[in-house]
């Protein structure tokens, strides 16, 4: 028979120590393994966390520093053309006043003017080329109308080589007393009819020297198009 040693109890209890403390250690060993890997992927999300943040709030700063900048633009634009409006409706103001004046200009002294209206007249009798033509005038111009008739008709006469026409007044149609006087002349069908009245040559004036006009008050180019 082989002689069996058996283990005392104190040699059972310090195995079992022996063993304990190893299994401890491995526990241990294992729990700090844990504990550094979560800290490196702690650590990896925390970056990962704060670059994220970090773009968001360079773009959220970026956006709204474009929305200023364009608010910025807006505004400014927007002051320029409140004043620019301003100021073309200051000129204009100062243009309509001008032509204002030089109508009343007109019922005070052109209406009664026998050089001026005897050159309208001319005008509408070489542009009709007629044998006859009608004007028409206020009734307070009739005298200074007729007058101004009689030096057209010789004055064309002498202009076309001893052609007669034979010139008007109608006393049944007139122009308008509150009209600035002037004259209409028609052809002696009545469908041929000039209108050179002073109202309507003012606005012919006000159209084709406007240009001139700005230039000399406001310093434009009178050859740009007006287009205000």
């Amino acid at each position: 028979m082989s002689h069996i040693h058996a283990m005392s109890d104190d040699q059972v209890t310090a195995e079992l120590r022996k063993m304990t403390a190893f299994i401890r250690q491995e526990a241990l060993e294992k729990a700090r393994e844990i504990h550094l890997k979560a800290d490196e992927e702690f650590s990896i999300e925390k970056s990962k966390l704060v670059r994220s943040e970090t773009a968001r709030i360079d773009s959220e700063y970026t956006k709204k520093n474009t929305q200023a900048g364009m608010s910025q633009q807006i505004t400014s634009s927007t002051l320029a053309n409140k004043s620019r409006l301003r100021i073309l409706s200051a000129k204009q103001e100062l243009l309509d006043g001008l032509f204002e004046e030089a109508g009343k200009g007109l019922e005070k002294g052109q209406g009664k003017s026998e050089a001026v209206l005897k050159g309208l007249i001319l005008e509408g009798l070489y542009a009709l080329n007629e044998g006859k033509v009608v004007l028409r005038c206020r009734k307070k111009d009739d005298g200074v109308v007729k007058k101004a008739a009689e030096a057209a008709k010789k004055e064309y006469k002498e202009k076309m080589k001893g052609k007669e026409v034979e010139v008007v007044v109608d006393d049944k149609e007139r122009l308008a007393e509150g009209s600035s006087g002037g004259i209409t002349i028609t052809n002696g069908t009545g469908k041929i009819d000039i209108n050179n009245t002073f109202d309507e040559r003012l606005k012919l004036l006000e159209t084709d020297a406007l240009p001139s006009v700005r230039a000399t008050l406001f310093g434009e180019n009178k050859n740009r198009k007006f287009r205000d």
